[in-house]
């Protein structure tokens, strides 16, 4: 069976930015395990495999990294939305629903960007994990954890830029993932900076991380003030992210760039 794949570099309005995610478009669900070989033989953060529904409007969806299945990905669910409209599979002119572990997931077309409304996922305050607490001598704001994330915010968006992740003492948190973050410099057009490293789900360091923004724009938009906000990820490929907390949801917008196109055999 030949599987439809795009690869789309999301929350970049170029190719070679954001993140790259694949999109493979099923015609029925495919076995784990094949799912799994997938996603590690294209060694990229995410591979999304979404399955036609009833409805015109709504997918399943299911994402796996080189090494395990996620319960919540951004980047690739704005992958996906673009991908379908790239590909004539919808025309845009309706919200998508997809089906995923994490519930259903709305994405919306607005012209060259894709809002995606997910569920927020507030910071519970707590210390710097044990392995973590050497890493940012007299720099650390604040911390606490997520259901997915270590949280931590710095002083400044350069420590942040600076670290140097210490990949082993990240694993050794037990969390899926740590989420450094900082207030943006000024003059520089974001709000926030982040950076996240996922040495645990088989990503060192994820170039844009759309869940990411369930935490990270609820704690700014409470440390700000205000409730639309532009996060910059500073990873080697950069990307750039608008957050709109709104209660128990926040929403995501970002552009996507198709880069190639073609079929699994």
């Amino acid at each position: 069976m030949k599987i439809p794949i795009a690869w789309v570099d999301a929350f970049s309005d170029v190719a070679f930015g954001g993140n790259p995610a694949a999109v493979c478009r099923l015609d029925e669900p495919l076995d784990d395990g094949r799912m799994q070989s997938i996603a590690f033989e294209l060694g990229i953060a995410e591979t999304a495999y979404l399955v036609p529904t009833d409805d015109p409007a709504a997918f399943g969806l299911r994402w796996f990294s080189p090494a395990v299945e996620i319960d919540l990905c951004g980047h690739a669910t704005l992958a996906s939305a673009h991908a379908l409209r790239e590909g004539g599979t919808v025309d845009g002119s309706a919200p998508l629903t997809f089906h995923t572990r994490s519930g259903p997931l709305r994405a919306a077309f607005a012209g060259d960007t894709i809002e995606l409304d997910f569920p927020a996922d507030p910071v519970t305050p707590a210390p710097v994990p044990a392995s973590l607490q050497e890493q940012w001598p007299g720099q650390v704001v604040a911390s606490g954890h997520t259901d997915f994330f270590t949280f931590v915010v710095l002083s400044s968006a350069g420590a942040v830029r600076a670290y140097e992740p210490d990949l082993t003492a990240i694993a050794a948190t037990g969390a899926k993932a740590l989420l450094l973050t900082a207030a943006a410099s000024p003059g520089s057009g974001a709000d926030y900076v982040l950076r996240v490293f996922g040495p645990n789900v088989g990503i060192d360091e994820d170039p844009a991380t759309g869940s990411a923004q369930c935490s990270a724009g609820p704690y700014w938009a409470s440390e700000l003030g205000r409730d639309n906000l532009v996060a910059h990820q500073l990873s080697r490929r950069g990307a750039t992210l608008y957050v709109r907390p709104d209660e128990d949801r926040v929403g995501i917008a970002g552009h996507a760039t198709t880069v190639l196109t073609g079929e699994l055999c």
